[in-house]
C-alpha cells in the first residue's frame, strides 16, 4: 500500500505538470529531499526516479515554460564551474570506483541548483519552492518530533522512518536542516500567500517549529544544539523587543531543562569533555590528517579520498576525585574515517580550488541576501527583504552545522542557494522595471508581485 500511495502521489504531480511545467520542478524537490524510494518496499526501488524527475523538470521548462523573464546570475556560473572541477577530480580520484558512486548524485544536485533559478520567474514560484522544500523536510521532522515526545530518542536510536542512516535520515544532518528551515517556516507563516497567514497556518507553523527544535533532542546531536544557539542569536535581528526576547528565551530554557531526557543531557555534556569522547577525538584526528594530506595534494584526492586515512589519537578519562584523581590515556588506532566536516570534506576531496569555489558560492550568496534585506526593508517588496533575511539565516545555520558534519554536497543546501539566486534575479528585475523611465510620458510602475 505504501508503494502504491507514493506512486499515486508522484503520478498526480507529473500529470498536473503536463499543464503546469513548474510542478515537475516541485516533484524533483520532493523526491530529492524525501527519497521516497527508501520508504517503499519494491516498486520504486528499481526505478531511477530522481533522474526521471530531473529530466521531466528540465524538459518541461525547455518545451512548455515561458522564458521571457529568465535571468542568469554569476553564481550559476560558479556552480557550473564547480561541476566541471568536481568532474576533473573524479577522473583522477584516488578511489575511482567509489568516487563515481558519489559523483553520480553530486552532479545532479549541482546541475539542478544551476537550472532551478531559471524557473523562478514569479513570487508564486519562489514561495511554492520554499513551501515544498519545507514540507518535504517536515515529513521527516514531524515523525522525529512525535517519536521524541513519546520515547525521548537517543544518539543513534531515533528511527526516522527508515533504517538507512544517510541523507536527511542521518541524525546530525536532519538536526542541522531542521533548525535551518525554521526562519523559512516563520517567513511563510507571516508572508505566505499560497495558504494565507490565518490562525490555522500560524498554529501549524509554530507546531512545526517546535518539532524542529525537538529533533536535536531526539537525535542527541551536538550539531543541532549549536545550530539552535546560532538561531537564537540571529533572531535578535528580527525581534522588536530584544530584552523581552532574551528574557523569554532564558525562561524557556529554564522550563525545558527538567524535561530533557538524560540521554540528551549526557551527550551534550561531552562538548566540555571532548577529549574523553571517542567521536570528538576521531573528528579532530581526521581533520589533522586532512590538513596534512592537502599539503601534498593541493588539488584534492577526489570523492571518498578519506578512505585512505590512518589515524592515531588519545582519549582521556578522569577517574576519582580530589587527591585520588587519576587520568588515563588510551591510544586508539583507526582508519577510513569520514571527514565529519563540510570544510574538510571539500579540502580533502576537491583541494584548495574546490574549497575556494564552495566558500565563494556561499559567501557571495550571504552578501547578496544582506544587500536585498537592507534594500527592501519597506515598500511593496518588503516580503522579499524579509525572505532574503530568512534565506541568509538558514544558510548561516547550515554552514555552522556543516562544520561538524559532511554535508558540503547535500542537495538541500543547493536548493536553498537556487532559491536565493531566484529571489535575487526576480527582485533585481522588478526593481529595474519600477525605476525604468520611458523617453516620453510618465514612468511605468508595475505591480509588486
Amino acid at each position: 500500500m505504501r508503494d502504491l500511495a507514493f506512486i499515486g502521489f508522484l503520478l498526480a504531480l507529473f500529470g498536473m505538470g503536463l499543464r503546469r511545467p513548474f510542478l515537475f520542478v516541485l516533484a524533483y524537490v520532493y523526491i530529492d529531499i524525501v527519497s521516497p524510494q527508501r520508504l517503499t518496499y519494491m516498486l520504486l526501488n528499481s526505478l531511477p526516479i530522481s533522474l526521471i524527475a530531473g529530466a521531466a523538470a528540465f524538459g518541461g521548462w525547455l518545451v512548455f515554460d515561458d522564458k521571457k523573464d529568465c535571468r542568469v546570475a554569476p553564481r550559476q556560473g560558479l556552480i557550473l564551474l564547480l561541476i566541471l572541477y568536481c568532474g576533473i577530480t573524479t577522473r583522477t580520484a584516488d578511489f575511482p570506483a567509489e568516487a563515481l558512486d558519489k559523483w553520480d548524485w553530486v552532479w545532479k544536485a549541482l546541475a539542478f541548483a544551476a537550472f532551478l533559478p531559471l524557473t523562478l520567474r514569479t513570487r508564486l514560484r519562489i514561495e511554492a519552492l520554499l513551501l515544498f522544500m519545507t514540507l518535504s523536510a517536515a515529513s521527516i521532522v514531524i515523525v522525529g518530533g512525535i517519536k521524541t515526545l513519546f520515547s525521548g530518542g537517543g544518539y543513534g536510536e531515533l528511527n526516522l522512518m527508515v533504517a538507512n542512516n544517510s541523507g536527511l535520515y542521518e541524525g546530525s544532518i536532519i538536526s542541522a536542516v531542521a533548525i535551518c528551515i525554521i526562519p523559512i517556516v516563520l517567513w511563510l507563516a507571516r508572508y505566505g500567500t499560497l495558504f494565507g497567514t490565518g490562525h490555522a497556518v500560524k498554529a501549524f507553523a509554530y507546531a512545526l517549529v517546535f518539532a524542529c527544535l525537538l529533533i536535536p533532542v531526539g537525535t542527541s546531536a551536538r550539531t543541532g544544539l549549536m545550530c539552535i544557539g546560532l538561531l537564537a542569536v540571529l533572531m535578535l535581528r528580527e525581534v522588536k523587543r530584544p530584552m523581552l526576547y532574551l528574557g523569554a528565551l532564558a525562561l524557556a530554557g529554564l522550563v525545558a531543562v527538567p524535561f530533557l531526557p538524560s540521554a540528551f543531557s549526557d551527550r551534550m555534556a561531552t562538548i566540555k569533555t571532548y577529549q574523553a569522547d571517542e567521536s570528538a577525538s576521531t573528528r579532530l584526528a581526521v581533520w589533522q590528517w586532512t590538513w596534512e594530506y592537502a599539503k601534498t595534494h593541493p588539488f584534492g584526492g577526489g570523492f571518498e579520498a578519506y578512505r585512505q586515512n590512518r589515524i592515531r589519537y588519545d582519549t582521556v578519562a578522569v577517574k576519582g576525585s580530589g587527591a585520588s584523581t587519576t587520568v588515563e590515556r588510551n591510544l586508539t588506532v583507526d582508519k577510513s574515517r569520514a571527514y565529519h566536516s563540510s570544510y574538510f570534506e571539500m579540502l580533502g576531496e576537491q583541494g584548495y580550488p574546490g574549497l575556494a569555489l564552495w566558500l565563494l558560492l556561499s559567501l557571495s550568496g550571504l552578501i547578496r541576501m544582506e544587500i536585498l534585506r537592507r534594500r527592501h526593508r519597506e515598500g511593496d517588496f518588503a516580503w522579499g527583504g524579509a525572505l532574503a533575511g530568512a534565506l541568509q539565516h538558514a544558510h548561516l545555520i547550515y554552514l555552522l552545522g556543516g562544520a561538524f558534519v559532511g554535508i558540503a554536497f547535500q542537495p538541500f543546501i543547493y536548493m536553498l542557494i537556487g532559491a536565493q539566486i531566484g529571489l535575487d534575479t526576480y527582485l533585481t528585475r522588478r526593481r529595474r522595471e519600477a525605476t525604468w523611465r520611458p523617453m516620453f510620458g510618465k514612468r511605468l510602475t508595475p505591480a509588486a508581485a
